[in-house]
């Protein structure tokens, strides 16, 4: 009965009981790394931050401003359906710039000194000229969505800093990104052998002057050979945006990993954030989180999800290369369903790492 009576009063105060409003009840004696709160740009007061853990009424969160966050940002939440006792989920949209470190124009460093122009972009913050390059940096919007599982400590911390993870590699970069003149060179530091160039414009030829072999036509002694063999490829800028944003998804994750030692960071997340940098749309995306781009009445997928079965050849290639991990209890090999212990030795439907189709073994 007191059991019961405990659970009614943790679900009519919406978590506080059973989590606080200051993180998940861990029972960990490690101080948190964040404390727990919803997303800075709703605004809330300690008051509104529990009443919106309350499993019972499940109010639905949105912009107390809708000028509060830029290019029209629309949110809303609300508590899971009695799965946890605080919200596990967070979120984070904010206009950053990317400056370059003080008397580092080459060599990388660890200590990010970007400053964000406005962590809650109001008006003032919108009137800057979107993503615009200016002789202290680049701009770009930075919007994330952190779905937690098994606790609410690790979307916090990456909600906090995976943006900063973003700033770090991109300042690496900076004068290789606001040079649009060249291509990223092969060699960091060297100058670069390749010039931006518009489309080649190829003139039509009628089919007299290509019979007539004409400049341009196929057989020309005056027209070059097509390249065959290419030497060297050549790195798009947004390709160097895509590797800073992999490279800070990897070291958020090693961040987090290595602080759960000093602080008590719970559970996992998966990761989505888009990135608004020189005039082009960025989306990552880390876990089962989708990312969608509505268009003419049409739905655009802009993720795609990790799931266990687009992860199985992956997972399944480590358990071969690693069998201790599956502590000898299981195989690598993936089965229609569980092996019963009497059909041991009896031909039965697998498929391993290196197939898609399904095939009969002992």
């Amino acid at each position: 009965m007191l059991t019961r009576v405990k659970s009614a009063v943790a679900n009519f105060m919406g978590g506080v009981v059973a989590g606080g409003a200051n993180g998940d009840c861990s029972g960990s004696d490690l101080p948190l790394k964040f404390p727990y709160m919803r997303p800075e740009f709703l605004g809330l007061t300690p008051d509104e931050i529990e009443c919106s853990a309350d499993h019972i009424a499940r109010p639905i969160l949105i912009l107390k401003e809708t000028k509060r966050l830029p290019w029209a940002t629309g949110y809303a939440e609300v508590i899971n359906a009695g799965k946890s006792a605080l919200n596990e989920d967070q979120a984070c949209c904010e206009v950053v710039v990317v400056r370059k470190r003080p008397g580092d124009s080459t060599t990388p460093s660890k200590t990010p000194t970007a400053k964000r122009r406005s962590s809650l972009p109001n008006e003032e913050g919108l009137g800057l000229k979107e993503n615009s390059a200016d002789s202290e940096g680049l701009v770009f919007h930075y919007w994330a969505l952190f779905d937690g599982h098994a606790g609410s400590g690790a979307a916090v911390v990456a909600s906090k800093l995976l943006q900063h993870h973003i700033v770090e590699q991109l300042q690496s970069v900076l004068e290789v990104l606001k040079n649009h003149a060249v291509l990223p060179p092969t060699i960091f530091g060297e100058k670069s052998n390749h010039q931006m160039t518009p489309g080649i414009h190829r003139a039509t030829l009628t089919r007299a002057a290509s019979l007539r072999g004409a400049t341009g036509a196929p057989s020309s002694p005056c027209t070059p050979p097509p390249q065959r063999l290419f030497t060297e490829k050549k790195i798009q800028h947004d390709s160097l945006v895509m590797g800073a944003m992999e490279n800070a998804f990897k070291e958020m994750d090693a961040q987090i990993e290595k602080e759960k030692q000093m602080y008590n960071i719970t559970g996992g997340c998966t990761a989505l954030c888009v990135v608004y940098l020189l005039g082009m749309l960025y989306v990552g995306n880390a876990g089962d989180s989708r990312a969608i781009i509505i268009r003419d009445g049409k739905v655009i997928p802009m993720s795609t999800e990790f799931t266990p079965e687009s992860e199985r050849q992956r997972l399944q290639f480590l358990g071969f290369m690693q069998p201790h991990l599956l502590g000898g209890e299981f195989t690598h090999l993936e089965f229609p369903r569980r092996v019963q212990r009497k059909e041991v030795g009896k031909r039965m439907l697998y498929r391993d790492f290196t197939m898609n189709g399904w095939w009969y073994r002992i």
